[in-house]
């Protein structure tokens, strides 16, 4: 993933030297897609990449935070409790602003590429905390009573009979939240991170044409979106297999 200060100059301007740069017309001519696709195909693996890995580490959080909050030491809950309510409720393109212009002049600068994921993670991964204390909860006491009647140690317990009952009652919400993590990523084009929606905005300032510019964008992410809910559908019916 590229990041720092963006597109380097080069770059963009050969790829798009030949844009008409004055002339808005109601139909994009075909040499002008054939520059603009594969820039956008460019920022569809950066956006690609960033839902990954701010995915995977998000889904690390949701665990984490959400077995602090359920945790027997009241100092452990009160500390993921702060957390995961403060990024919960914070703007996501406000804690990009803070990672990426307020963090160097505390004396630590993150790669720009890093700041996008570390903020999604936080984000995200503070609602999925969530998801995974609730589901937890919903498990039915007795079936902890019964494990305790088998003298299973509460990690056996958790292990073997509480999460992978909750793990089921996560997945649609899981689903939910990789999808709202998704459409987040555009926002990291603020921050000058090189996603399909730094490279549309680029054009868009060069060749104009918004309609057509912005229905690709559309296109792009519904396709995204397609296959993370198609992903999620089938780890539902994954495990969910032999369940009446």
């Amino acid at each position: 993933m590229t990041g720092g200060e963006g597109i380097p100059p080069a770059l963009w301007n050969k790829a798009t030297s030949d844009f008409p740069c004055t002339e808005r017309k109601d139909v994009i001519p075909i040499d002008v897609y054939s520059r603009v696709l594969p820039l956008l195909l460019d920022g569809f693996v950066v956006t690609i990449q960033l839902v990954i890995f701010a995915g995977f580490l998000s889904f690390v959080m949701s665990f984490v935070g959400g077995l602090a909050r359920l945790s027997r030491f009241a100092p452990v809950r009160w500390v993921a409790g702060f957390i995961i309510e403060f990024f919960r409720g914070t703007s996501l393109l406000v804690q990009l602003f803070w990672l990426y212009y307020a963090l160097p002049l505390l004396g630590v600068t993150l790669p720009t590429g890093l700041v996008g994921i570390v903020a999604l993670m936080l984000n995200y991964g503070s609602y999925g905390s969530e998801i995974v204390r609730s589901s937890i909860l919903a498990i039915p006491k007795g079936q902890t009573e019964a494990a305790i009647a088998l003298n299973m140690t509460p990690f056996q317990r958790m292990k073997s009979i509480i999460l992978p009952q909750a793990f089921r009652i996560m997945l649609p919400s899981f689903g939910n939240l990789m999808i709202e993590l998704m459409k987040g990523t555009a926002l990291v084009a603020l921050i000058t991170i090189p996603d399909m929606t730094y490279y549309i905005k680029e054009a868009r300032n060069t060749i104009g044409h918004d309609t057509q510019l912005f229905s690709m964008l559309l296109v792009a992410y519904f396709i995204i979106g397609i296959a993370l809910t198609m992903l999620f559908r089938w780890l539902e019916r994954k495990f969910s297999a032999g369940r009446v």
